[in-house]
């Protein structure tokens, strides 16, 4: 497959032994048959490594909002009062420049912010005024669907009082 042996050319002199050289040509047929097997293998299995911090998010009836084609950032806290940046936990002090470092490097402005149910409410608002104040202005709060609908219909509807 890879290096073969190739004859001299020339006839049958009696006595003398053949000479043979190594072939000089590189099969690479089965090279990309392996990058592309890795390739689609990376590709299938890429989307399912996203892993995230276990967080019990709100139920809200709010829908989600439409995808992009750049995964956005996400600050995530959580019910012990850890503040995590995409997977890596970050101190308070240091969310701002992380984040501008990571975000200096993406076409995209737009923030996912995490927060667990039981985190009181101060806490989330303070987090996002220290995104804004640093020039964050596209945040977005993530819940999970399927919450009360105030005067709605919905499976968990809240009505007046």
């Amino acid at each position: 497959m890879g290096a073969g042996v190739m004859q001299r050319g020339g006839g049958g002199r009696r006595g003398r032994r053949r000479r043979s050289r190594p072939m000089a040509e590189i099969n690479v047929t089965p090279f990309v048959d392996v990058v592309m097997v890795l390739l689609i293998i990376f590709m299938i299995a890429a989307p399912m490594l996203t892993v995230g911090v276990p967080v019990e998010l709100p139920r809200t009836a709010a829908g989600a909002l439409p995808g992009d084609a750049e995964e956005p950032l996400t600050i995530t806290l959580t019910a012990d009062g850890r503040i995590v940046l995409q997977t890596t936990e970050t101190p308070a002090a240091e969310l701002i420049p992380r984040l501008q470092a990571v975000a200096a490097e993406r076409r995209g402005d737009k923030i996912f912010l995490r927060a667990d149910g039981s985190i009181p409410y101060e806490r989330v608002v303070q987090v996002m005024g220290a995104l804004n104040g640093a020039g964050f202005r596209n945040i977005g709060l993530v819940t999970d669907t399927d919450g009360p609908a105030f005067g709605g219909t919905g499976p968990a509807a809240v009505g007046p009082g």
